[in-house]
């Protein structure tokens, strides 16, 4: 079992909200990343999402695209992000957010090699679809990095099934048909998705895209095993808001 699982699972057990804070890598310099990320630890969050600043992001909403623009303007690229997390110590695992195109553009093989010696435990890639896995995971098989498979609403059964099985880390359920960003309403069917996902499948149930208050981290919880936070956080990470972001997740974690 890969340590994404294990240390997540661990939260289940103990019946703790897992929340997984995404942010921007490079979003107000590269050289603050260290420091977020051991902000974001501080404050009682259960992994970090860290996105890789991308020209085309379809999965992204505005905040998040515009965190992205503004790392890209400081010549960010997915290898001076490794280089970077290879410096970091932590204590909680990591999960690189990043699109295929950037992954073939450096070399899939040396991309996977150069997280050896980084706390990064798990990836994320929305543009690779099930049936082009293989690009990735065999190089994963005998590394501690799980490839983390994302489940939409329209998604049947059958797809679930055949998307999650023999997958470790967890399960990223898209909670909106659409792109990421805060909202304040979901549809109708959506406590009850996650509930069959979380009775369906053997690994810790997220939901992600437009969570954003503590009202929907203890909603969700009650389906699911947690959530994954990135509009808001990117945005008062960006405003200078920490004092305030530190309340709500020490909050969030703590939710029973």
């Amino acid at each position: 079992m890969k340590t994404l699982t294990q240390i997540l699972n661990q939260k289940v057990e103990k019946k703790e909200p897992i929340i997984v804070a995404y942010i921007m890598a490079g979003d107000g310099g590269l050289d603050k990343l260290p420091e977020t990320i051991q902000f974001l630890e501080d404050n009682g969050v259960s992994a970090i999402e860290i996105g890789i600043p991308f020209s085309d992001p379809v999965a992204d909403g505005p905040v998040i695209q515009q965190a992205g623009l503004r790392a890209l303007s400081q010549k960010v690229n997915l290898e001076q992000i490794v280089e970077k997390l290879q410096t970091v110590k932590t204590t909680i695992p990591l999960v690189i957010m990043t699109y295929f195109q950037l992954i073939f553009h450096l070399g899939v093989e040396n991309f996977i090699a150069s997280l050896e010696n980084t706390p990064v435990k798990g990836l994320i890639i929305p543009d690779l679809p099930y049936e082009h896995q293989d690009f990735v995971l065999p190089l994963l098989h005998k590394r501690d990095i799980a490839l983390v498979p994302l489940v939409s609403l329209t998604s049947p059964k059958e797809r679930i099934q055949q998307i999650t099985q023999n997958m470790e880390g967890f399960i990223y359920a898209v909670t909106v048909n659409g792109t990421t960003g805060t909202r304040n309403t979901f549809g109708d069917n959506i406590e009850e998705h996650l509930a069959e996902l979380k009775q369906n499948v053997n690994l810790p149930v997220l939901a992600g895209f437009g969570v954003s208050t503590l009202e929907h981290v203890q909603q969700f919880s009650k389906v699911c095993d947690g959530v994954v936070i990135g509009s808001k956080i990117v945005r008062m990470l960006h405003e200078g808001q920490k004092d305030e972001l530190a309340k709500f997740l020490s909050a969030a974690a703590n939710l029973r």
